[in-house]
């Protein structure tokens, strides 16, 4: 059956869907402006052209299913991504291909920790909720594969079971995205969410960096809260917490939000999610999990420093990244949680340490990055290993639970997708998600973009400060260069 002009060969499989190599000229960002007005656009970019992190890109929008839950103490519902992205769908999957050929996007809530440990109190302020756990099925999915130079388009024809019906389907909805493609129609930005007044906000407080931006806490405040997860330490509470601010700016175009962040600070994590009622971006470095034919990565981050100028002095910061007593004893705490949480739903003995506190560096910060491996058991499901794992390590502390309740009693604000996850499950049991750090969810007229670090027995509260600010950096310039004009 003929496509337009951009498919160049057509691969069917024998369930009916269908893969479509498309011209290789067709570039991510030019086919996500085209496509981000469509309903429930999603955009999963790997900018860095890395081939293991950076490797590959993914944009789909149209779903053919929306769930959106709120969990209860003991249920974190979900069930319901397991039943999303069913076997029962029978996935057509082409090898060698990229890997996301279409299945269940989602997004879990840092507060879906409270279905999963009841002990956790929830934060006094909750301006811009947003659901536990959003779902979306996708059966049409670009993909980008940056190594090896190809431009894939995979329609699965969801919706019906006999081979020649699914495949006409799977060509009807891939006609559809192929025309949208190349006849865009002009995308309107609106307001997402109902706006919120300032005199509805939790108590905000003027900062350094910008007029229009505020805080959560004044500096005062922060390096107060700094001193009581000490406290709480030397008491014995616990090793590590991971304490954020939650900083505000009225609300800029998302689309350009997320173009000029790929710009400035491209990560191989970064994402943009249209939920209707709020929008995501992230420039995240870190991966969540990866599972792919039974085998779990987790790539925890901890450990920072700021990029600076002359290469000198950048060299430098990197090696004192790399000597700090302090910022090694973050990871290695992080690393041993990571551990312990795999070792509940992975083969015995399975779980290694493949990499400990290696540096890798971002466009405005240093990080120290372990990888930390297993293999899942038999019988054991992806929920499985999302309700042993969630949330990372990296963005609570240790001991996990407690560090979650020094967080909810020291942040006055809930962090909502931030130190959540995004990613993909397809049925036939592969996924991949980051955690949501250095991300803006935008909603109710504002940005709002938390930015923290990890607090231990050696911390300096006006260090840990200026930390929060340097990994503000990059979302700061990103925001301000969405008032200067759209990008070209």
């Amino acid at each position: 059956m003929a496509f337009s002009s951009l498919a160049k060969e057509e691969l069917r499989s024998p369930q009916g869907g269908i893969a479509l190599r498309l011209d290789d000229a067709l570039e991510p960002v030019a086919a996500f402006q085209r496509l981000a007005g469509q309903p429930f656009c999603v955009f999963l970019d790997s900018a860095l052209r890395h081939p293991e992190l950076g490797r590959y890109s993914f944009l789909a929008v149209d779903p053919l299913e929306l769930v959106e839950c709120e969990a209860e103490p003991g249920d974190p519902c979900l069930s319901a991504l397991v039943e999303l992205a069913s076997p029962e769908l029978e996935p057509a999957r082409w090898e060698e291909a990229p890997p996301f050929q279409g299945g269940a996007v989602f997004l879990l809530a840092y507060e879906l920790n409270r279905a999963l440990e009841p002990t956790v109190p929830v934060a006094r302020f909750n301006e811009f909720p947003i659901s536990d756990v959003t779902l979306a099925l996708y059966d049409v999915v670009l993909a980008w594969d940056h190594v090896a130079g190809e431009v894939w388009l995979f329609s699965q024809g969801w919706g019906e079971q006999d081979p020649g019906r699914r495949y006409r389907n799977a060509c009807r909805r891939a006609r559809e995205l192929l025309a949208w493609l190349e006849q865009p129609e002009p995308r309107k930005s609106q307001p997402l969410g109902l706006p919120v007044a300032p005199q509805e906000l939790a108590p905000q407080f003027p900062t350094p960096a910008d007029p229009q931006l505020t805080s959560d806490f004044s500096p005062q405040g922060y390096r107060r809260a700094v001193e009581r997860v000490r406290e709480y330490i030397a008491a014995g509470d616990a090793f590590q917490v991971n304490l954020s601010q939650r900083l505000l700016f009225p609300q800029v175009d998302g689309v350009e939000l997320a173009l000029h962040m790929r710009r400035l600070n491209a990560a191989p994590f970064a994402a943009f999610w249209d939920l209707g009622s709020c929008q995501l971006v992230s420039a995240s470095p870190e991966r969540f999990l990866r599972l792919c034919q039974g085998r779990v990565d987790a790539r925890p981050i901890k450990g920072t420093r700021p990029r600076s100028t002359p290469v000198e002095s950048d060299s430098f910061a990197a090696g004192e990244l790399l000597a700090s007593d302090k910022d090694q004893a973050e990871n290695v705490m992080i690393v041993d949680l990571w551990r312990n949480d795999l070792s509940r739903v992975c083969q015995p003995d399975s779980v290694q340490v493949e990499r400990l506190c290696a540096l890798e560096s971002y466009a405005f910060v240093h990080h120290l990055v372990s990888v930390v491996r297993g293999q899942l058991e038999p019988g054991r499901s992806p929920v499985e290993l999302l309700e042993a794992t969630f949330p990372s390590g990296s963005v609570t502390g240790a001991p996990k639970v407690r560090a979650m309740q020094i967080i909810a009693e020291l942040e006055p604000t809930v962090r909502g997708a931030y130190c959540g996850t995004l990613g993909y499950l397809t049925p036939d049991g592969e996924m991949d998600c980051s955690v949501l750090i250095r991300t803006v969810t935008l909603a109710g007229d504002w940005c709002q973009l938390p930015v923290g670090g990890g607090i231990t027995t050696l911390s300096d509260p006006q260090a840990e400060w200026e930390e929060t600010w340097h990994k503000a950096r990059g979302l700061l310039q990103a925001l301000q260069a969405c008032r200067q004009g759209p990008t070209a």
